[in-house]
């Protein structure tokens, strides 16, 4: 009997010593843990915004006119070249000449009567030395004296806003540049009671444009003056035009409860292909580096779990924030590196590892394959 239960006893031991063996064969010979690698070398790291613009000339001025009248003669049309000095428009004059003549003559009319009063005055003032005037007679002569002098004053300066009114009814171009716009035609009214009206738009130089971008407020943290920025229009799709961003503004503005920034972007434009108003989709590029030692930006992210490498690898890890990892015969090794810029694709190491060191970015667990068999993996899970 004692014999019987040995026998059972040293079987099922031999059965577990059996399932073992297989269990270890089949954990370390089925499956295989494929590494994957990369140097630590030099890269580009560039990021990038996007945002949508509309053309506009660098400086453009409206032309206007401070008087009223009729526009008689306008000598431009759209796209037309002026030159700073040259006559833009011409308006009535009729009034504003009658208007100058009636200040002309309320100036003779005080001047005479400056002259009189004058002459007054020096009559009672040589009296008032006789005692042959009342020190009141005297007053009334002087302050009639003043008066008349203060009145020249008003009256010419009636004749020099005349003259300057009269002088507006002809316009002419304050800079050099193009017509890009025509606000009124021949014999049309306008009024300058409460505004200046525009008669023309002329932007100085075409070959010479800006782009006004709409940059989120998530975005315009990145934004920097200098940085360089690309740009297409629908108007010409293989085109791709290149600016630098001359300005950020300050101002907030709010359309549908989001927020943007406008940001200035210099727009050459030697071959007039851009034109005043077209839209652009912008492309901003916030971080540039060429040639800098680095890693794409999985390595950093690759942690080997114990529960995944602990049966057939040593894992040497480390508490440092940012590490790259080494395998050397079974070994994984963590290294501590310092990092840099990144663009999410790939980091800059400024110190831990060198150029040339080879670090593990990733891995995969496939099946090894078995001689003879055509797909392993196939036979493995049957």
């Amino acid at each position: 009997m004692k014999k019987g239960k040995i026998i059972i006893l040293s079987l099922v031991g031999l059965l577990l010593l059996a399932g073992i063996i297989a269990f270890v064969s089949k954990k370390g010979g089925g499956e295989q843990i494929n590494f994957q690698t990369t140097e630590v070398g030099p890269g580009d790291i560039a990021s990038n915004i996007t945002a949508t613009g509309t053309i506009e000339p660098v400086k453009t001025v409206d032309v206007g006119t401070q008087v009223s009248g009729i526009v008689t003669r306008l000598y431009v049309d759209y796209n037309s070249v002026v030159k700073r000095g040259q006559i833009i428009a011409e308006l009535d004059r009729t009034n504003l000449q009658s208007n100058l003549s009636t200040a002309q003559a309320r100036l003779r009319s005080a001047q005479i009567d400056l002259d009189y009063q004058k002459k007054n005055y020096a009559r009672y003032a040589e009296l008032k030395q006789k005692d042959l005037v009342s020190l009141s007679e005297y007053d009334v002569a002087l302050e009639n004296f003043r008066k008349a002098q203060e009145a020249v004053r008003i009256a010419q300066q009636d004749v020099a806003r005349a003259k300057t009114d009269l002088s507006y009814a002809t316009v002419y171009s304050p800079i050099d540049g193009v017509v890009i716009s025509k606000s009124v035609e021949e014999g049309q009214t306008v009024a300058s009671a409460f505004s200046t009206p525009s008669i023309v738009k002329i932007a100085k130089d075409l070959t010479d444009m800006q782009c006004i971008a709409k940059v989120d407020e998530a975005d315009i943290g990145e934004v920097r003056e200098g940085q360089r920025v690309t740009f297409t229009v629908d108007a010409y799709p293989e085109d791709v035009f290149s600016g630098t961003v001359k300005q950020v503004r300050q101002n907030p503005v709010t359309t549908n409860n989001v927020v943007t920034y406008e940001v200035v972007i210099s727009a050459p434009n030697a071959d007039l292909k851009l034109k005043p108003g077209l839209t652009a989709n912008i492309t901003i590029y916030t971080l540039e580096r060429t040639g800098v030692k680095s890693v794409p930006a999985a390595a950093l992210r690759f942690t080997p779990e114990a529960s995944v490498f602990g049966w057939k690898y040593v894992v040497k890890d480390t508490t440092a924030e940012h590490k790259l990892w080494t395998l050397k015969g079974n070994v994984l090794t963590a290294h501590k590196v310092e990092v840099g810029v990144t663009d999410g694709i790939r980091t800059e190491i400024i110190s831990g590892m060198e150029e040339g060191d080879t670090v593990i970015q990733g891995f995969e667990i496939g099946m090894k394959a078995i001689p003879g068999k055509k797909d392993a993996k196939k036979d493995a899970k049957k």
